[in-house]
C-alpha cells in the first residue's frame, strides 16, 4: 500500500468515527416552569363563566366539557319493544 492510500483510509476512518459521535443534549437557556392550568389564559380562549385563578371553577368547566362528550349522557334512553 502506498502512503497516500494509508492517509486516505485514515482520513475516511476519522470522518466516519466523527459522524457517529453524539453531541451533548443540554438546554441553552434556563428551564421555564409551566403555570397551573387553572391560572387562566386570555379571555378570548376561555369558556363563559370561567374565572381565571379559581381552581374550583376550572374543575367545574372541565367536568361540564367532559360530560358533553359522554355518549351515555348524550344518547336517548333505549326503549324495548315487547
Amino acid at each position: 500500500m502506498s502512503m497516500r492510500t494509508i492517509t486516505l483510509c485514515a482520513a475516511l476512518s476519522l470522518m466516519a468515527l466523527t459522524a457517529c459521535s453524539e453531541k451533548a443534549q443540554t438546554a441553552g437557556t434556563a428551564r421555564k416552569t409551566d403555570a397551573a392550568a387553572h391560572t387562566g389564559a386570555s379571555a378570548a380562549y376561555t369558556a363563559a363563566g370561567f374565572k381565571a385563578g379559581d381552581k374550583a371553577a376550572w374543575e367545574n368547566q372541565i367536568r361540564q366539557r367532559n360530560q358533553g362528550q359522554n355518549e351515555y349522557s348524550r344518547a336517548p334512553a333505549a326503549t324495548m319493544k315487547p
